[in-house]
Parts: C-alpha cells; structure tokens; sequence
C-alpha cells in the first residue's frame, strides 16, 4: 500500500470539501445534491465545472483560484490521489471547489440534466488499450451529453 495511503484516506471523510460515493454506497441511497450542487453546497449560481479524472486535484484547484466565480469539482476514484488538492482547498479555505471519489461511469447518478456547464478531461486515455475506458469514447460523451446544459464546453487538454 501506498506512502500513508490509510491516514489520507481516514482524513477524506473529515474534509467538508470531499464526497465518497463508491458504486455499493450510490446502490443502496440516492445522493443528496444531484441537481441542488449550487443551491445547497456552493450557496451560488455560478456555473459548476467539472474535472474528470482530476488525479491530486490541483488543476481544479488552480482553476477555482483563478476563476472564482465558477465553482469547480474534480472526481476520481482514487482518494489518496485527491486527497491533496481537497487538503490544499481546506486550508486556503476555497469555497468553490469540491471533490466527488466515485467512478465516471456513475456521473449520471450526481448530477440532474443541464447543471453542469463545463467539462475538462485533461487525461483523455487512462487506459490505451481498453477503448471503452477512454474519457472520450461514444459512452462517456453521452453520459456527459446528458448533464451538460445547452451550449455546454468540453475541454480537452
């Protein structure tokens, strides 16, 4: 296991800014703010940003630092990775950035039709080899497709 892999995963579940929500636990409960992120999280309108596939998360925290006026969520399934940006947010006190640990695949199960307006997949092929794992494959697009609003952006780097 990983250099302190157990501690930052004990110290996710005490950052209000973190979300675990693991395939078994999105089974058994629905998640409480699939289309409420701004009214009952961010306490905004602004346009909620998401990065897919964030790794340490400091390109959603850069991100939010320069434009404070969206509000941004970096998901991944790894949570030690995350784990430095939701630490780096926590202690700068950022309001506008959250992080969501759950897999791709289950984006649908977050957030509600059109409340996302922007999307950046900064590592399109996690998985060279296996085509349907690629952030940019036919079923993701669609899946994205599906919370997008109108004239939504996707961003790949």
């Amino acid at each position: 296991m990983g250099k302190n892999k157990l501690k930052k995963f004990a110290e996710m579940d005490t950052l209000n800014c973190v979300f675990q929500y693991p395939f078994a636990r999105i089974q058994k409960e629905e998640f409480p703010l699939k289309g409420k992120w701004n009214k009952e999280y961010f306490h905004n309108d602004n346009p909620i940003v998401l990065e897919l596939g964030c790794g340490k998360g400091e390109y959603a925290v850069g991100l939010a630092q320069r434009f404070p006026n969206k509000n941004y969520i970096g998901i991944d399934c790894k949570g030690a990775r995350m784990w430095t940006g939701a630490t780096e947010a926590t202690r700068n006190n950022m309001t506008n950035v959250a992080f969501l640990r759950t897999d791709i695949e289950l984006i649908n199960n977050f957030f509600a039709e059109n409340e996302v307006s922007e999307i950046w997949i900064t590592f399109p092929d996690p998985q060279m080899k296996k085509v349907r794992k690629r952030l940019t494959s036919t079923r993701f697009l669609e899946l994205y497709r599906n919370i997008l609003c109108d004239n939504g952006i996707v961003h790949l780097k």
